[in-house]
């Protein structure tokens, strides 16, 4: 397996830490890792709006009080 060229952050002459080291490593040596990673943004993150709904919800949303004691 082929090290991938890394380029850290100037003025540190090429430290690399252990854990960086460690997680490089299994990166490397398990690629369904990120495979797993991307499905996972995609469930949370990546969504298609419908903006439609989007508008209907604010018109549907009942503003708070400002003092909830009164």
């Amino acid at each position: 397996m082929r090290k991938k060229d890394i380029r850290y952050r100037p003025g540190h002459a090429g430290y690399v830490s252990e854990f960086t080291r460690f997680i490089d490593d299994f990166i490397d040596g398990h690629p369904e890792v990120q495979q797993s990673q991307r499905h996972g943004w995609y469930i949370y993150w990546d969504h298609n709006i419908d903006l439609s709904e989007l508008e209907r919800q604010k018109r549907d949303n009942v503003p708070a009080k400002p003092y909830s004691y009164d």
